[in-house]
């Protein structure tokens, strides 16, 4: 019970939803400024908030791209951590999310709007209520995207682990079980990246969610990933969290010596030559 409740307070700290703004702004970077991107869009003056809302300026735009499809003037997004998952309820909030837009903007018609639900893991509740009790259609178009027929609203689910590295390498590598591959793929499209967006909040999620593997692969590039953190803004906050670790490391490998009732000599000769950090 007390590390669930250490995991649950060390996910909060995390800014995944700031990321995932990052990461479909990359995912669409290529349409420039023909995309409107609007982080936390509060609907009314209580705080109401929809994840990320995506406007298309030009309203007849096609996006060229599998998440992105199912356009049309203005697509609701709302996303789910690794941690966490798609409910039912969740369903229910967004839908009246697409309404309580349509109601407040005087220029946008319910048919202007698409709603977009993004997570890591496969719905399987939601899918069996959607297709059981509302009697809708699920298709699956393209790997990890999921359309959903017979709303009135245009409707897709998307489970970023199905996604294919080749099209969405910023939404499939924001989790917390990165393999080293994937951390080099995204330093390498975020070194060529450098200063056409910022990339603080996505790049501090992904090595603070992947510790162990973010600290391997810090020790491989060295000076350049060294320089690319430093701009993001995360190398102190990783650098801090690490000296921590060393040190929580060295104490329990004193306390453990400490126990097997060492002679002093013995005990200095130990520190010296099998300390974890030598």
């Amino acid at each position: 019970m007390k590390t669930n409740k250490l995991k649950g307070s060390r996910t909060q700290r995390l800014s995944w939803h700031q990321a995932f703004l990052q990461a479909i702004r990359l995912e669409l970077s290529e349409y420039g400024d023909d995309l409107e991107f609007k982080y936390e869009y509060q609907l009314t003056t209580d705080p109401l908030r929809i994840d990320v809302l995506i406007i298309k300026k030009p309203k007849r735009l096609t996006v060229e791209k599998n998440i992105a499809r199912i356009f049309r003037a203005v697509n609701i997004f709302e996303y789910k951590s690794p941690e966490d998952s798609l409910s039912i309820k969740d369903f229910f909030k967004v839908c009246a999310y697409a309404y309580l837009y349509a109601a407040n903007d005087p220029e946008t018609d319910l048919s202007d709007i698409t709603i977009n639900f993004i997570g890591s893991r496969y719905p399987r509740t939601l899918i069996k209520y959607l297709t059981g009790t509302r009697g809708y259609k699920i298709e699956k178009p393209y790997p990890g995207i999921y359309f959903v027929s017979g709303s009135f609203i245009p409707i897709q689910i998307i489970v970023s682990k199905k996604l294919p590295e080749t099209e969405n390498l910023w939404l499939k590598s924001l989790t917390n079980d990165l393999k080293i591959r994937n951390l080099n793929a995204i330093l390498e499209k975020g070194k060529q990246r450098k200063g056409q967006m910022p990339l603080g909040a996505y790049f501090d999620v992904i090595f603070r969610a992947n510790n162990k593997v973010s600290m391997e692969v810090l020790t491989m590039y060295a000076p350049t990933l060294e320089e690319m953190l430093t701009e993001a803004g995360v190398l102190p906050k990783l650098e801090a969290r690490w000296e921590a670790r060393r040190k929580a490391e060295e104490r329990q490998y004193f306390l453990e010596l400490i126990n097997q009732s060492l002679s002093l000599e013995e005990l200095k000769q130990r520190l010296v030559v099998e300390s974890p950090n030598n």
